[in-house]
């Protein structure tokens, strides 16, 4: 089979052409023409065409156009979407995967969408009916859940038909919605503005749902991950702007309802991208001068946690938010012991406490939450471990020493490598930065230079050992190029023994060096062309 690749995103264009304008036996057709070889000289022209020759009962010429496909043509007499063209399209995805595993998913996308067809038909004029009940652009006064209705309704049927179709959503949906509640109270219009994201995250996890069967479905999961983390920097920006002492005085309702949808979509424990529970959390901390609404959510978590089996995520959502009200009451040891009975304990649920102690400069809070999550870390993700090592480097600036820390660093190694070598120097602790990187086996040419720098303007010496490792790992190897690697570290080698007032220390060296070694032969030419032996 011929390996031609074109560009993923015209892939998928043709791909999608394919699920819309052919016919289920049209494609099983020209998948046989592939099986059994029949594409021909297949080549890319002008850099939007794609030519080739399918045999059958004769040679049919097929083009394919990347960017208009209605521009495309076979030589054949069938209808425009044939099944030539069919089978040159398949033979341009065989680079990427499986051609028989895309008919397949072809087929099941063309069955569904038959389905809908049939559905629709049934029910009479569908579009007719959806423009009689088109809601009116939503109220202040109107309840929440009208304005979910409303935005289902403007979103109805959006079709995720290429790579980037999620963002394309979230910011669809920024553009055209946020704007309808401008002139709206304040109070009121931020907590829209809080539906809005929350709509965008209840539509993106049916995406997900509906998408798992489609070729298209990694894009959609990496998709998902990218508008998680935008709605959750939108979250972390809008949630310090709810004014929910004003929301619970004059619009109690369309803040009861707030909470309901919330929990709803947070404690059901589905996996998901989306940070439902950090929502919750964050939500209800903002009502915490609200001790009945908190009193009566308590209450309502704890049934339910009695009811849940036990470890199972569900329960380990239910025991997050109870323990949550806890931190509320700054009963944080209290929260440790009921967090102890998850079934798995994940650091990224609770960066949103460290958060919350950093900018109230609770210290002490921080640390003895950092302090339980460090068993998690050896398994947690880099970018979580980040975020772990520098509120702890932000923490322990307020420490009387630093002796907690480092040990923590060196227990995590070799992960926390990049922040412990940056704390050492930092804190111009050179020996053991030096130790740090022999421990590693780290050579001096993969160190910061204004590192080195700074290690020999304090002392040469330290900076001895690093060298003569190198020197020996290079020797090891045994050829040529690692030779004369090891020649440029003998000559740094020099310089710092010069520097440091020990010729006779470096001549003894160089001679045992070129004793040990005297069996290899190319070794001993870089040896005499630096001038070292006779």
């Amino acid at each position: 089979m011929l390996k031609l690749q074109i560009p993923k995103n015209r892939m998928n264009y043709l791909i999608e052409r394919m699920q819309h304008d052919f016919e289920v036996p049209v494609l099983e057709r020209g998948w046989e023409f592939v099986h059994k070889g029949r594409v021909k000289d297949i080549q890319l022209m002008h850099g939007i065409e794609i030519h080739a020759q399918v045999h059958g009962a004769q040679i049919y010429k097929v083009i394919l156009d990347l960017e208009q496909f209605t521009k495309s043509s076979c030589s054949c007499t069938k209808s425009k979407s044939c099944r030539h063209m069919a089978a040159v399209i398949f033979t341009l995805y065989a680079p990427y995967a499986r051609p028989e595993i895309l008919l397949q998913q072809l087929k099941q996308a063309i069955l569904v969408k038959g389905r809908q067809q049939q559905t629709r038909a049934a029910t009479g004029t569908l579009k007719a009916e959806k423009k009689a009940e088109r809601l009116e652009a939503p109220l202040a006064s109107q309840p929440p859940s009208q304005w979910q209705r409303f935005f289902d309704q403007q979103f109805y049927g959006y079709s995720l038909s290429q790579q980037h179709s999620i963002e394309l959503f979230y910011h669809a949906t920024q553009d055209s919605l946020v704007p309808l509640a401008n002139a709206w109270e304040n109070s009121v219009r931020r907590l829209f503005e809080l539906h809005v994201l929350l709509f965008v995250m209840r539509k993106v996890e049916q995406f997900l749902v509906d998408s798992k069967s489609s070729y298209l479905s990694l894009y959609i999961e990496s998709g998902s991950k990218v508008v998680a983390k935008l709605c959750q920097e939108q979250m972390d920006l809008l949630m310090p702007k709810l004014d929910c002492k004003r929301l619970a005085d004059h619009h109690s309702a369309a803040l009861d309802q707030t909470l309901s949808l919330l929990g709803e979509m947070a404690l059901g424990g589905s996996d998901s991208p989306m940070q439902w529970l950090g929502v919750y959390r964050s939500f209800w901390w903002r009502l915490a001068e609200q001790p009945k609404r908190l009193a009566k959510e308590q209450k309502r978590l704890e049934l339910l946690a009695a009811k849940s089996t036990p470890l199972t995520r569900k329960r380990d959502v239910l025991l997050m938010a109870l323990a949550h009200f806890q931190v509320m009451e700054r009963q944080d040891s209290a929260a440790r012991t009921l967090l102890e009975q998850l079934s798995k304990r994940e650091a990224r649920d609770f960066f949103l406490y460290l958060h919350r102690f950093y900018e109230a400069q609770q210290w002490d809070r921080m640390l003895s939450w950092l302090r339980w999550l460090l068993p998690t870390m050896q398994r947690a993700q880099q970018e979580e471990l980040r975020m772990f090592c520098t509120y702890w480097m932000e923490a322990v600036s307020l420490q009387p020493d630093d002796s907690e820390w480092v040990d923590v660093m060196i227990s995590l190694l070799p992960r926390t490598y990049y922040f412990y070598t940056s704390y050492l120097m930092k804190s111009e602790r050179f020996k053991s930065w030096v130790d740090l990187q022999i421990a590693n086996r780290v050579p001096p040419i993969d160190l910061y230079s204004a590192d080195l720098k700074l290690v020999e303007a304090k002392d040469p010496s330290l900076l001895l050992p690093i060298y003569h490792q190198a020197v020996e790992r290079c020797i090891a190897e045994k050829n040529r190029t690692a030779y004369l690697m090891a020649v440029k570290y003998l000559k740094k080698l020099q310089a710092y023994y010069k520097k440091l007032d020990k010729p006779d220390t470096w001549d003894e060296f160089i001679y045992r060096l070129a004793t040990r070694y005297s069996r290899l032969r190319a070794l001993q030419e870089e040896l005499r062309k630096g001038k070292w032996i006779p």
